[in-house]
């Protein structure tokens, strides 16, 4: 399937500029795969690397939306096992603003769409993508095979891109694209979305969702996680995922969807269901 998609970059801040820097990137798998022999292209299955995900939709309409993100993210950086990586929704462009300025920010964790306003035109708010420095190259140096953390290096980055997709509120998956230390020919590709809201929408989450399970399986990509907020608000929503060949973390960990995996919602009133939409979601993922 065709996708129409806008390239957009990861940036870290510049502490002697004082300002936010795109960061080099591998832009395609074959631009790695040109400067390693074949042998260094196998994967090295004695050496797995394992990454935290934090996937949150913060809010737009709270009534202290930059104070709430503020807090959430000091939430994140101040726990014992700080995420790898971070994808928010419900984004505004105040709350990324606050963001960008906020110094743990700054110290600790790339960003996505620092570049210009372009996906937050015509839209109340969109998503983001915050990676650990820690954890992911952030500088052309860095990302030389071996380089980097004990314990394997660094991801590498590749490609950041927004898919556009069919939809009622101008949504769209962005996606990272990062190559394993341990497996330096191979693109792993973090799609952060927001699918569709509502009840009357679910012809466009149907397509959505097809459509990212089409961007994780392109050539060139050994396979990704798309997380974030699915909009999965009816017994429709439940066999998406398995009609389009996706394996859901959670039922794969716990079975079954059921009350401790479900979340409620815009207008949705429930006592036995205590997770509201708008509470954080963590995984850990082995590569």
């Amino acid at each position: 399937m065709i996708t129409s998609r806008r390239l957009r970059t990861l940036s870290a801040f510049d502490r002697s500029a004082r300002t936010w820097g795109p960061i080099p990137s591998r832009t395609a798998q074959s631009q790695v795969a040109q400067r390693l022999s074949p042998t260094s292209r196998n994967i090295d299955t004695s050496r797995t690397q394992r990454l935290s995900l934090v996937s949150w939709n913060i809010d737009a309409f709270s009534s202290r939306a930059v104070s709430r993100a503020n807090l959430i993210l000091s939430h994140l950086l101040d726990g014992p096992k700080s995420p790898d990586i971070i994808f928010l929704q419900e984004v505004t462009p105040d709350v990324q603003a606050s963001l960008l300025d906020n110094p743990r920010v700054r110290a600790a964790l790339l960003v996505t769409d620092t570049e210009d306003q372009t996906s937050f035109e015509g839209v109340p708010f969109a998503t983001m993508t915050l990676l650990s420095s820690a954890r992911f190259a952030s500088d052309l140096d860095s990302q030389k095979e071996g380089g980097g953390i004990k314990g394997g290096g660094k991801f590498m980055l590749g490609c950041v891109s927004r898919v556009t997709l069919p939809s009622k509120y101008a949504r769209d998956g962005l996606y990272v694209d990062i190559i394993p230390p341990t497996a330096p020919g191979t693109v792993f590709r973090l799609v952060n979305v927001h699918l569709d809201s509502l009840g009357d929408t679910l012809p466009h989450r149907a397509q959505q969702i097809k459509l990212l399970a089409d961007v994780v399986r392109e050539p060139g990509c050994g396979g990704g996680i798309i997380a974030g907020d699915f909009n999965a608000i009816s017994p429709k929503d439940e066999g998406l995922v398995d009609e389009n060949d996706l394996v859901d973390a959670w039922v794969a960990l716990h079975g079954r969807p059921g009350p401790g995996g479900a979340t409620w919602g815009v207008s949705v009133e429930s006592v036995e269901i205590p997770w509201s939409d708008h509470y954080g979601l963590r995984c850990t993922s082995t590569i």
